[in-house]
């Protein structure tokens, strides 16, 4: 498994591991952020070690391959003066420094390969942490206003279940029906009054008739209204 694979992997082993413990997908976001920052870390001084390692491979190679030109070139020069004997120990020199040489240019190589392919997926793996960088806020924003409705749902919902609501409106209905015993309270007392100055009007009519009466009567009898005969 590859190193950034091992990171995917460790990832989402996280985001799993979160999302079963959290309840709050705020934290959750928060928390994955971190952790993929911290993995970010890990990720690129691992991609420097590598780095490292490939310069000192290339070092090494140079080293071991200006050995074996050196020797080459004591070789050529002991062939020009005539001394074989010189020549053979040069060129056993140069091909023990040319075969180190050969074999660290090999891993240099495969070194260098390896950096290249780790650059490419640090640079992807920085491009999906900017991404969720930039939903961060906009997850966030969504998850507070869910949790916002929710909580109003909860309460319009436990307000129902304990029957406040209904309550409520059966105190409104007796506030309501006070509200009209008054009114009709008032109603009577209008009534009453009423009926007393009609009552006094009536009286007054009555005494007018009265006098009407007495008036005639006396009239009849040549009698004085008011008065009584002799």
């Amino acid at each position: 498994m590859g190193l950034l694979d091992r990171v995917s992997t460790l990832i989402r082993a996280n985001i799993n591991d979160l999302i079963s413990r959290a309840e709050d997908p705020e934290k959750v976001i928060r928390q994955l952020m971190l952790d993929m920052n911290n993995q970010l870390i890990q990720v690129k001084t691992q991609v420097a070690a590598a780095i490292a390692d490939e310069r000192k491979l290339e070092k090494r190679y140079q080293e071991n391959q200006a050995k074996a030109d050196e020797w080459q070139r004591k070789a050529e020069m002991a062939v020009e003066r005539g001394q074989d004997d010189l020549a053979k120990e040069a060129l056993a020199r140069r091909r023990t420094f040319q075969e180190t040489a050969d074999g660290f240019k090999q891993q240099w190589t495969e070194q260098s390969a390896q950096v290249e392919q780790l650059k490419e997926a640090l640079a992807q793996l920085e491009e999906k942490i900017s991404e969720a960088q930039t939903k961060k806020d906009l997850l966030i924003a969504r998850s507070r206003r869910a949790k916002t409705e929710t909580t109003i749902r909860k309460t319009l919902a436990g307000v129902d279940a304990t029957g406040a609501l209904s309550e409520f409106e059966r105190m409104e209905e007796k506030v309501e029906e006070q509200e009209a015993q008054a009114k009709a309270y008032a109603d009577l007392d209008q009534d009453t009054l009423d009926t007393r100055f009609r009552h006094l009007e009536q009286e007054d009519e009555i005494n007018k008739e009265l006098e009407a009466l007495k008036a005639r009567k006396s009239a009849a009898s040549g009698t004085p209204a008011g008065g009584s005969g002799a």
